[in-house]
């Protein structure tokens, strides 16, 4: 594979990453960043397509990239996820665990399946794709897990009490790894992102039955006056995958315009 004739400063030449949820969104920001800034990144999707397509442009700009197909709530694809990485790459420096789904539904609207879909897909394939990709950090001599959390996993939300539950889980999740896993000199943060313009925002809209410009334009009161853009969440990744957060772990990074500045 050729080295990647992509700009940027080459923060992460000589890593490799994992990312989750990597064919859209602030998953597919993250991958195209990480990729310009010298990293081979493997993307891992449900979304074939969309998987294909980011690993294709990736690869166009002469960076290194591989898509595999994968339902990370499942062990086995968990663990082949891994396997790849290790013949592909040799390692895995960078974990980014960013797969994640919503459900805005009170517990008395919420079924069964869908409390525990999002459980699985937000909280569950942390735990999986982790205890498959830390024996190879520490095998290379550390690394850096991020995880996907919120700004609802900090503060609740009206009608997204699975989400918020999840996503509370994940802050938890973060400092207990930290915690166990600094000693083999793996960093483990989250971001809490505000809302981000993504296909997700616009799904959650649907679910509530609200037309989608109405719905942004309520997402955007807080003090910068916008929702976030992909690309900023992906700043954040980049700076937890770097050696600039060399002595940073256990952290929720609030990536929000400032939504959470006035919460108690």
């Amino acid at each position: 594979m050729t080295a990647s004739k992509t700009q940027g400063t080459g923060i992460l030449k000589t890593k490799v990453a994992l990312i989750s949820g990597g064919g859209s969104g602030i998953g597919r920001s993250t991958a195209l960043l990480f990729a310009a800034e010298g990293a081979a990144v493997l993307i891992a999707d449900l979304n074939e397509a969309a998987g294909h397509e980011v690993e294709r442009q990736i690869s166009s700009k002469g960076g290194r990239a591989l898509f595999e197909g994968a339902d990370v709530s499942r062990d086995a694809d968990c663990r082949r996820l891994a396997e790849l990485a290790l013949q592909n790459f040799g390692t895995i420096h960078v974990l980014f665990n960013n797969a994640g789904i919503i459900r805005r539904a009170s517990v008395l609207e919420l079924s069964e399946e869908d409390w525990d879909r999002v459980m699985d897909v937000n909280v569950k394939s942390m735990f999986l794709l982790s205890r498959h990709v830390i024996p190879l950090m520490a095998k290379s001599g550390g690394g850096s897990i991020i995880n996907m959390a919120s700004g609802w996993g900090l503060s609740g939300g009206p009608r997204a009490a699975v989400y918020c539950a999840s996503k509370g889980a994940v802050v938890l999740l973060t400092k207990a790894m930290a915690v166990d896993h600094g000693p083999q000199n793996i960093r483990v943060n989250c971001i809490c992102p505000g809302d981000t313009d993504t296909a997700m925002l616009r799904h959650e809209a649907r679910q509530l039955g609200q037309p989608a410009n109405r719905f942004l334009a309520e997402a955007a009161r807080r003090p910068l006056g916008r929702v976030g853009k992909p690309e900023e969440i992906a700043q954040a990744a980049l700076y937890l995958a770097s050696d600039a957060s060399s002595f940073v772990t256990g952290t929720a990074l609030v990536v929000d315009g400032g939504g959470l500045a006035g919460s108690v």
